[in-house]
């Protein structure tokens, strides 16, 4: 017996979640992307939504490993083997009238991706094979849910969800207790459970039914449209899905309190929810190369004393350099080094486009038409023969995420090193990216580290962050390498550029000691680019590498380039 879906009812708090997927439900077109931690209750409350709709609504769970065929739809293989060709739904018809959930949707190759979007926007979805073509519906609510550690989705696809919610468990004692209460009577007899809800759940369930039949009588009017324009471009978003998005989920927000025109308060309620997405938090804003930095950058508010003072003032003419143009050196890195196939099976994921055929006894993915000519040709009938079989040999799609963790503290600053240091990452940015690999900065100095760029794809932003990147101050060493942690993944490869000077504690007295027991807890190939010149060398960075495991370089040889496939087999022994 299936156990029933825990009730959309019984969900604690997450209000901006529940109204995001309300009116979805409301509007299928308004696809909802969830965004947030492991273990806040992303897949329950998507569950839950399917289960809430009008009957009969399907909650169909698209793997990450599904093939092109399985989503749009293809050949029916057993009929076309009996010479009756027949083409057999996708899971984008499956889910029509339902709910089609991606879970970790970051992951999903971009070919299927964009196939899965536009089958979201336009409610058809389209099937083209062996010379056969078919219309299907495929009017589903759409939700994507991901968590940002595991990478992030290219701008293009993130546009094309209308809403987003960032979810996070909550802080708050009494509603954790509450949740902990209501999934343990859940478990323990989900039946019951489901019956004490059903009263609740009828009321959202007729809301939903009354407010999908009075929508299309909902009326926007061109001041509530102005109003829209005018937010959106206040908040510098470009799309025009933006501005629909806000229309569209006014309207349905108006529909479900069961009112006939958008007013400032639906557009107001609805509007971090289709904005979240499409604003970014600025790294920092375009400036002349010839401009100095802000001040509030390499300067403290409270003035230096002691050894802190000596420290800023060693790396003072060091930050004049800091703040000119930076050099590109042309590096010779070109990370390919046959893992991707291994990892993307390892996830799960599914490969790219179908690239070629080949003849395999055991296909993993069949290719009909390929089968079929062979069999033809050889013995003049369609029944196959085991040495018929073709499969499809698809090009993958995993990228790498490279975290560079950058030392920018008085004591790395000696003279034009910054300079290098940036010039050296921004040749690798700017040169050896391929299209699904992402970039992640961190710095340290002062007290603490700080993200200055988070996982991304658009080296523009890099670039942007680098070029004036802050210096001066102390060596926060241990910090840094704890931060780091939190972005690794199983793509990483981490480029850790200091001279490991650590002088700033985390949770001992002993700055370096713990530095080391940090450095310890790296999990990822690494390399370790040591910045310290040699007449004055302690040889710490190379200690830093022996406990990571990792290779260690001078910044010479990094500024050089490197080998970086060498490196990452070599790591991988």
């Amino acid at each position: 017996m299936t156990r029933p879906a825990y009730p959309f009812a019984a969900i604690v708090g997450q209000e901006q979640l529940k109204m995001a997927l309300l009116l979805a439900a409301v509007d299928w077109r308004l696809g909802v992307l969830l965004r947030g931690d492991k273990g806040a209750g992303k897949t329950t409350t998507a569950r839950a939504l399917a289960d809430l709709l009008p009957r009969p609504a399907r909650f169909v769970n698209l793997p990450i490993g599904v093939t092109e065929d399985r989503l749009l739809g293809g050949m029916d293989l057993g009929k076309t083997l009996k010479g009756e060709p027949e083409l057999r739904p996708g899971l984008l018809a499956e889910a029509s009238g339902g709910v089609l959930y991606v879970d970790e949707v970051n992951l999903l190759p971009d070919h299927l991706a964009d196939s899965l979007l536009d089958a979201a926007a336009t409610g058809v979805s389209t099937v083209e094979r062996e010379g056969f073509s078919a219309v299907q519906e495929a009017r589903f609510v759409l939700l994507g849910s991901m968590n940002p550690e595991e990478g992030l989705l290219r701008p293009q696809l993130l546009d094309r969800f209308a809403l987003a919610v960032d979810i996070f468990a909550t802080q708050l004692v009494t509603e954790r207790r509450e949740v902990v209460e209501r999934r343990l009577a859940y478990d323990t007899d989900a039946t019951n459970f489901v019956e004490r809800w059903a009263e609740e759940q009828a009321h959202l369930q007729h809301q939903i039914v009354v407010a999908r039949s009075r929508l299309s009588a909902v009326r926007c009017s061109s001041a509530m449209l102005e109003r829209i324009s005018t937010q959106v471009c206040e908040h510098g978003v470009v799309s025009l899905r933006a501005d629909l998005a806000i229309a569209r989920a006014s309207c349905a927000q108006a529909a479900l309190l069961g009112v006939e025109d958008v007013t400032a308060d639906h557009i107001d309620a609805v509007l971090p929810l289709a904005l979240t997405h499409r604003t970014t938090r600025p790294t920092q804003p375009p400036r002349s190369p010839r401009s100095s930095p802000p001040p509030n950058w390499t300067e403290k508010s409270e003035p230096p004393t002691g050894k802190q003072a000596d420290e800023e003032a060693a790396g003072a003419e060091e930050r004049r350099f800091s703040a000119m143009p930076l050099s590109t050196p042309e590096l010779r890195w070109m990370v390919d080094d046959g893992r991707s196939g291994a990892t993307a099976a390892r996830r799960g994921q599914a490969p790219g486009p179908a690239i070629r055929v080949r003849k395999s006894e055991v296909p993993a993915e069949l290719d009909v038409r390929s089968s079929v000519r062979s069999a033809l040709t050889e013995t003049g009938q369609s029944k196959l023969r085991v040495q018929d079989l073709y499969e499809k040999v698809r090009e993958p799609l995993v990228g790498s995420r490279f975290l560079f963790v950058v030392d920018s503290s008085g004591s790395h600053a000696a003279r034009e090193r910054m300079r290098a240091v940036k010039g050296a990452v921004a040749g690798l940015v700017e040169r050896s990216l391929r299209r699904r690999d992402e970039v992640a900065v961190i710095v340290f100095r002062g007290e603490s580290a700080e993200v200055l760029v988070e996982p991304t794809s658009d080296s523009a932003a890099v670039l942007a962050a680098l070029e004036y990147l802050p210096t001066g101050g102390r060596t926060p060493l241990a910090h840094a390498l704890e931060l780091a942690q939190q972005f690794i993944n199983e793509e990483t490869l981490l480029l850790l550029l200091t001279d490991g000077r650590a002088n700033v504690p985390s949770r001992t007295a002993d700055p370096w000691a713990d530095a080391l027991e940090a450095a310890a807890k790296i999990r990822c190939a690494a390399l370790v680019v040591d910045t310290e010149l040699s007449n004055t060398a302690f040889g710490k960075a190379k200690e830093l590498a022996d406990v990571m495991h990792a290779e260690s370089i001078s910044l010479a040889s990094f500024e050089a380039g490197y080998d970086l496939p060498i490196l990452l087999k070599s790591v991988a022994k």
